[in-house]
């Protein structure tokens, strides 16, 4: 039952994602707000962290820091990280940072963000240990799953809603075919 309602919940993220884009056409047409203004969009508030931050990107890194939480406590996931692990472990936390940034932006590009660019590298190079050291093997479908899981997990703990989860999790469904390398 759990498995059949995750993977209708991965095949309702793909339409919704191809959904997603808009033009405008003319004066009379109206244009969606994307993914990222449902997020709270470009609206600025004060960040946590110090500075003034986009409601929509300080949404999303929430929902990445609360993601890699839960992946960092899940076998199943975490055994792809180890040297993520090893080092918050030792209390050197740049390879987290940098994580939370690409997945950060990522995300905001990905949702429809302006203000953003992601930087990072594609997702078959980040996901293909023979092209980054930091993973451990290569994922299959199930581990992608595995994954989506846990990014549901994260969103939940944050309080996202389910409709923005399903959302998000659409796009992140558009990953696999790069993602997913055995």
């Amino acid at each position: 039952m759990k498995k059949t309602a995750l993977l209708t919940f991965v095949a309702g993220i793909a339409f919704v994602a191809t959904c997603l884009t808009s033009c405008k056409k003319n004066e009379d047409t109206v244009v969606a707000p994307t993914l990222y203004d449902s997020l709270g969009g470009t609206t600025m508030v004060s960040d946590p962290r110090g500075g003034m931050i986009e409601t929509g990107r300080l949404g999303i890194r929430t929902v990445v820091d609360s993601t890699i939480f839960v992946i960092a406590g899940d076998a199943k996931v975490n055994v792809f990280f180890p040297t993520l692990l090893a080092e918050v472990t030792a209390g050197n936390t740049s390879g987290f940072s940098a994580l939370e940034k690409n997945l950060t932006d990522f995300f905001c590009v990905a949702t429809g963000a302006k203000n953003f660019t992601y930087g990072g590298k594609s997702m078959v190079a980040a996901h293909d240990p023979a092209q980054n050291s930091r993973m451990n093997g290569k994922a299959a479908n199930v581990d992608f799953d595995n994954f989506v899981a846990d990014l549901v997990k994260g969103a939940q703990k944050v309080g996202l809603p389910l409709d923005l989860i399903g959302r998000i999790g659409r796009v992140v469904e558009t990953t696999r075919t790069q993602v997913v390398q055995k």
